[in-house]
C-alpha cells in the first residue's frame, strides 16, 4: 500500500466521523423516510438528491488533507457523502460502512473508447466506423471480465486502513447497460442516424448483438455468484437510490430478476418516437425483461416513447423527467401507478458561477409539484459543473425547493 502513516490518521479520522454522522438522529430518521418511501407505491414527501460528483472541484479540496494519490481517491469518496451531508442538507445518505462492489470490465465490441478532451467538460469521441456496411468487419465481440480478485484487494486495503472503526461490506447495486451511448461511443451520431434511414439491417444487427453480449455479462455474473441484489441505500445510477420493498436487500449470490436495471437511450432523442419503438425498444426490452426492477431514462424526453413503449414495461419503477420533458403530460401518465416521477431539473438553475437567481428555483420546483401531484416524486440534481466559490448556495437551492415543493 502507497498510504503514508499520516494519510492512514487522515482516512481513520474520516471513518470516525462518518461512523458518528451514520448513526446521528438525523441519519438514521432520513434512512426510516427513505425506507418508507420505497416500500409505498403511494405519494410521500419528495425526496431531494444533489448529485456532488461532477462539481467536487468546487466543494472538496478545501475539505481535503491527504497527500498521496491513492489516499486522496479514498479520502474524495468518503468526503462526498459527508459534504452532501453537512453542507447540503439535501436527503442523501451517510452510509454506516465502507462500501466494495464488483469490479468490473465491458468493452463493447472489443473497442476501447477513443475520447478527445477539450481542456474544459467537453470531449469528443474518435468514431471507428462511418459507413455500417463497410465497416461491420471493425466488430469483433466484446471483451468483459469480473475482477474478483480486485474486489478482495480494494476490501483487504479498507478493511487495513480503518476496518476496526467503520465496517467495510461488499456491497450490490444496480446492473447497467446503455447500448445506444455504446455505439455513440465508436460511431458518430450523425453517421449513426444515417444508417438507422438507410441501413436498418446492419444497424439491429449491431445493436442485437451488443445487447445480447449483455445478457451474456449479466448471466456471467449470475453464475459466477459475484451479483447481491440492492434494495436499501445502495446507488441506482442518476442520483437515485435503490430503496424498494419490491426486492429483496443484500442477498449474495442473487438472480437477475431480484436486481434492479438501469438503461436510458438519450443518443436517440433525435428519432422520432415509431423509429424509437421499432428500431431500439424492442432490443432494449430483452434485457429489461432479465431484471426484477428497471430504472429509465437521463437526458432524454421520455413523454414521446411513453405511449408506445415504456408503458409497457410492467417492471418499471422510476422514469426520468428532464428539462426536455413535458412535465405535466408524465405527472397525468405516472399519477396512481407507485411509477417514481425522478425529476431532473434543468442544471443551470444551480451550475453557475453567479448567485441563485431565487425567484427562478423557486418557479421551477413549484411547477414540479403541480405537475407531479399525486406522483411518488424524487429529484436528482445533475449535471452541475461549476459552482464558483459560494458554497452555501447549494444549501440554499435545496432549501427553496424543499420549500417550493412541500409548500
Amino acid at each position: 500500500m502507497n498510504i503514508s502513516q499520516e494519510d492512514r490518521a487522515r482516512l481513520r479520522e474520516l471513518a470516525r466521523q462518518q461512523q458518528e454522522l451514520a448513526h446521528s438522529p438525523r441519519n438514521e430518521r432520513l434512512t426510516q423516510e427513505w425506507i418508507a418511501y420505497g416500500a409505498s407505491r403511494q405519494p410521500a414527501r419528495p425526496m431531494i438528491r444533489i448529485e456532488i460528483d461532477t462539481f467536487e472541484q468546487d466543494v472538496l479540496p478545501a475539505l481535503q488533507r491527504c497527500t498521496g494519490e491513492e489516499a486522496r481517491a479514498i479520502e474524495r469518496r468518503m468526503l462526498r457523502p459527508i459534504a452532501n451531508f453537512t453542507l447540503f442538507a439535501d436527503d442523501t445518505l451517510v452510509p454506516d460502512h465502507y462500501a466494495v462492489r464488483e469490479h468490473l470490465e465491458f468493452v463493447p465490441f472489443g473497442l476501447p473508447v477513443r475520447r478527445q478532451e477539450t481542456g474544459g467538460v467537453g470531449h469528443h469521441f474518435v468514431p471507428y466506423l462511418h459507413d455500417l456496411e463497410e465497416d461491420m468487419h471493425l466488430l469483433g465481440p466484446s471483451v468483459y471480465r469480473v475482477d474478483e480478485a480486485g474486489a478482495q484487494a480494494e476490501q483487504a486495503q479498507a478493511e487495513d486502513l480503518f476496518g476496526d472503526i467503520l465496517p467495510v461490506r461488499r456491497e450490490g447495486g444496480c446492473l447497467y447497460s446503455c447500448p445506444m451511448q455504446d455505439i455513440v461511443h465508436i460511431m458518430n451520431m450523425d453517421d449513426l442516424y444515417v444508417a438507422m434511414i438507410d441501413d436498418e439491417e446492419n444497424f439491429r444487427a449491431v445493436l442485437g448483438r451488443l445487447v445480447d453480449d449483455y445478457i451474456a455479462f449479466f448471466r456471467l455474473r449470475q453464475e459466477k455468484g459475484t451479483l447481491r441484489s440492492a434494495a436499501r441505500g445502495q446507488g441506482l445510477s442518476q442520483g437515485s437510490y435503490c430503496f424498494t420493498e419490491e426486492l429483496p436487500d443484500d442477498v449474495p449470490q442473487a438472480r437477475l430478476d431480484q436486481m434492479w436495471l438501469y438503461m436510458d437511450a438519450q443518443e436517440a432523442a433525435g428519432i422520432s418516437p415509431a423509429m424509437y419503438e421499432d428500431l431500439v425498444f424492442p432490443a432494449y426490452r430483452k434485457l429489461m425483461a432479465l431484471c426484477g426492477r428497471l430504472s429509465y431514462g437521463c437526458c432524454e424526453a421520455t413523454h414521446p416513447i411513453w405511449e408506445g413503449a415504456l408503458s409497457h414495461l410492467t417492471n418499471l419503477r422510476k422514469v426520468s423527467i428532464s428539462p426536455w420533458c413535458d412535465e405535466d403530460f408524465m405527472g397525468e401518465a405516472l399519477r396512481g401507478t407507485g411509477i417514481t416521477y425522478l425529476r431532473k431539473p434543468p442544471a443551470t438553475l444551480l451550475g453557475m458561477e453567479t448567485p441563485l437567481d431565487e425567484d427562478a428555483v423557486t418557479a421551477c420546483f413549484r411547477k414540479t409539484a403541480g405537475a407531479a401531484r399525486g406522483c411518488k416524486l424524487e429529484i436528482a440534481q445533475r449535471d452541475v459543473y461549476r459552482i464558483g466559490k459560494d458554497v452555501g448556495k447549494v444549501r440554499r437551492y435545496v432549501e427553496l425547493a424543499r420549500r417550493a415543493l412541500e409548500g
